[in-house]
């Protein structure tokens, strides 16, 4: 029971961290008038909006709604006052590659209900404005030699009571740059043989990790690593402490340098578990990246820097494209130029080394991209101009109504996809 239990609690964790918002009592639905929300620069886009409460008819509701471009301020804003339960509304146009979100809001019964829809123009010709620097195939090159002559000096520690009957899970560490080490929970089919393996990229937190059970026990390796250079299997508030104190900015520690910044170690230390997972007896050598957010730029990142890497998904990926803000659009999460005064020389040269769609430029193994339209975090500008810089094999997965999460169905074609991949 305790093994089932376990294993139940894993999938769920899984499918709750990208899981979608559950249903309110009321509900504003948008309906872009193209059944893909995209369109042709100059063309007009225009959405229904529909009130609903219970899933019946919310008649004569009162709406406001306001109209901008991704993650820009509004340039538009209106009130009207629903004919029935549903009324038309016009977006505009764009004149350049982009997109346009409505955002709707009603108050009934005391409570307001928000809403939202993107629509996107020319997409297929967004491309990143943040340059490649000159030097950033050779600055990455000396970063790998410098972290491949690190000695490996793994641990590995067996979790009796997260192993079940087909997988066993261990709490695992390898060394890094500058005396540091990785730590990750690593899980493995227990049945004899030799299996691919997955390298899963945890998304922006600082936080424990449970360890993938549910996937090992369909015949891949999984090393679920963490970022920060510290256990992943403490109890208690330390997570929490260490995440509203001295690691409660590391996304911009350092970024007045590039050899200093934080993303540096965990980059290189992210292609160093790669030499983990190929050192051990139970690995046939196959290697593929996973991740979304935070995980989806370093699976693009490792992807890039190591050809090892078969086979790569990614989803609404992170760090994409900083200079947006820079250029008057969306920018990449953690917007960290969305705030004029880390526009420095030092900053914005150091950003580039580190941008996802400076590494994306340079992939060649196949990948898996997933993302939506309603993503505010990270921004569909940022991510579909990531994803046009991709010249490898790749397949786009879109969910025009979803924000920072994906669909179980789109979850579940991602792994499928991978591990397919990994046993061709």
């Amino acid at each position: 029971m305790k093994r089932v239990m376990l294993t139940m609690s894993a999938v769920l964790t899984a499918v709750l961290l990208m899981a979608q918002p559950g249903v309110s009592k009321v509900q504003l639905i948008l309906v872009p008038d193209h059944a893909d929300a995209l369109y042709r620069a100059g063309e007009q886009a225009k959405m229904k909006l529909i009130a609903l409460d219970c899933g019946m008819a919310l008649n004569g509701a009162v709406v406001d709604y306001e109209i901008s471009k991704d993650l820009m301020p509004a340039h538009e804003k209106k009130t009207v006052t629903l004919k029935g339960n549903e009324t038309a509304i016009k977006v505009g146009t764009m004149k350049t590659p982009g997109f346009l979100r409505v955002k709707a809001s009603v108050e009934h019964e005391g409570k307001k209900y928000t809403s939202m829809s993107t629509v996107g123009f020319d997409v297929d010709k967004l491309q990143p404005v943040t340059p490649l620097p000159e030097d950033f195939d050779e600055f990455w090159r000396k970063g790998v030699e410098q972290v491949k002559k690190v000695e490996l000096n793994p641990r590995m520690e067996l979790l009796a009571d997260r192993c079940t009957d087909d997988v066993n899970v261990y709490h695992v560490s390898y060394g890094n740059i500058g005396g540091s080490r990785m730590y990750g929970i690593l899980t493995m089919p227990k049945a004899e043989g030799k299996y691919p393996a997955i390298l899963r990229l945890p998304g922006a937190n600082v936080s424990p990790k449970s360890g993938d059970v549910f996937h090992a026990s369909q015949g891949v390796i999984v090393l679920e690593l963490g970022i920060h250079g510290i256990p992943v299997n403490l109890e208690g508030s330390i997570y929490g402490d260490l995440s509203n104190g001295v690691l409660s900015d590391y996304y911009i520690t350092g970024a007045e340098n590039k050899y200093t910044y934080f993303y540096r170690r965990v980059y290189l230390g992210c292609v160093k578990g790669i030499d983990f997972l190929q050192s051990l007896p139970q690995c046939n050598g196959k290697v593929g990246t996973l991740g979304g957010s935070q995980g989806g730029a370093l699976s693009v990142a490792v992807s890039c820097l190591d050809s090892r890497i078969l086979a790569s998904a990614v989803y609404f990926p992170a760090l994409c494209d900083h200079e947006g803000y820079i250029n008057g659009r969306a920018g990449g999460w953690p917007h960290i130029f969305k705030n004029k005064s880390n526009r420095t020389k030092e900053k914005i040269e150091t950003m580039r080394y580190f941008d996802t769609s400076n590494f994306a430029r340079g992939l060649k193994a196949p990948v898996y991209y997933a993302f939506g339209f309603n993503d505010i975090v990270c921004a569909p500008t940022t991510t579909y101009a990531t994803y046009n810089a991709i010249t490898a094999p790749k397949i786009l997965s879109i969910g025009e109504n979803t924000g920072h999460w994906l669909y179980p169905e789109q979850v579940a074609a991602m792994w499928k996809w991978i591990i397919e991949e990994l046993n061709k």
